[in-house]
């Protein structure tokens, strides 16, 4: 294997890392708002990103919708049902000073949603296959995929709104403070509850842009939520808590790693995924990128 190693492999396998790492970055950014508002793991986030790319797929193969069309229109729905969520299922329990009632709905919820995905969807792996899903380009004689190249753009431009949002929007700047000190936040008038179902939605709304790429881009089934969430969870760490830049470059480090792994550990990228994950835990706890990267 090493003989047939080549400089253009080694940067095929780093390119690929890094234009779908960010994917896991978005994915993170979720996780990192609601637990920095709520202080809980959403392991649920996973579950929701498959079920935007089940939307996706559905407005493909019934209307004939591009998929990245239909991520116009999948934004928007994606934050209103995070209110919805919110309201419905959190709200009572987001002011207990007991985090696993919140966190057991969660899992509940990840196992509602892959029962209803599974029934609506059947368990059998999906796909979008457009005209452009073979389409590659060549740059500095590596050949690049074309749907990998524009869910790097994606994430990026969904890491820079939201970074924009928490610095220049008043409803952004009440969530940065809600995550620093609640009680300080509520006594100069900031409503918690309110904020927390800014974040809520936010977050929710990341893994809809999450899922319609990712099914643009690779096969889903209604049971990958899970192994999604762990992998935002892994960005997170390599990140960083309440860092948006650090989350963004966790992802794409733990794309890195996943790529390389593959190739010369075939069948076991997610175990070294774990290893890098309890080797931060245990040696850097606060992330990677806290210095680096400012916290928002």
């Amino acid at each position: 294997m090493f003989e047939d190693l080549s400089l253009r492999l080694v940067g095929e396998l780093v390119v690929n890392g890094v234009l779908f790492g960010p994917m896991y970055g978005v994915a993170a950014i979720g996780l990192s708002l609601i637990f920095g508002t709520m202080r809980i793991i959403f392991l649920a986030q996973g579950a929701m990103i498959v079920l935007g790319g089940y939307c996706a797929y559905w407005a493909f193969k019934l209307l004939g919708v591009d998929p990245y069309v239909t991520l116009v229109l999948l934004t928007p729905a994606s934050l209103l049902a995070g209110a919805l969520v919110y309201q419905l299922l959190f709200r009572r329990v987001a002011a207990l000073e007991d985090k696993n009632v919140s966190l057991l709905i969660a899992v509940g919820l990840t196992f509602m949603l892959e029962s209803l995905m599974s029934v609506a969807w059947t368990p059998d792996p999906r796909s979008i296959t457009t005209g452009y899903t073979a389409t590659s380009f060549v740059l500095g004689g590596m050949r690049i995929s074309f749907t990998r190249s524009i869910g790097f753009a994606i994430a990026i431009a969904a890491t820079l709104v939201v970074t924009l949002f928490l610095r220049r929007t008043l409803a952004g700047k009440a969530v940065r403070a809600v995550s620093e000190n609640m009680v300080s936040a509520s006594l100069v008038g900031i409503a918690p509850h309110r904020v927390n179902m800014i974040a809520f939605a936010v977050g929710i709304a990341l893994a809809g842009v999450a899922g319609c790429t990712l099914a643009a881009t690779y096969t889903i089934d209604p049971y990958f939520g899970f192994l999604l969430s762990l992998k935002a969870l892994i960005a997170l760490a390599l990140g960083g808590l309440g860092n948006v830049g650090g989350a963004l470059a966790g992802g794409v480090l733990l794309g890195m790693v996943e790529s390389t792994s593959a190739y010369f550990l075939p069948g076991w990228s997610d175990a070294v995924a774990y290893t890098v994950f309890l080797l931060v835990l245990m040696f850097r706890p606060q992330g990677l990128f806290v210095r680096s990267l400012r916290k928002v």
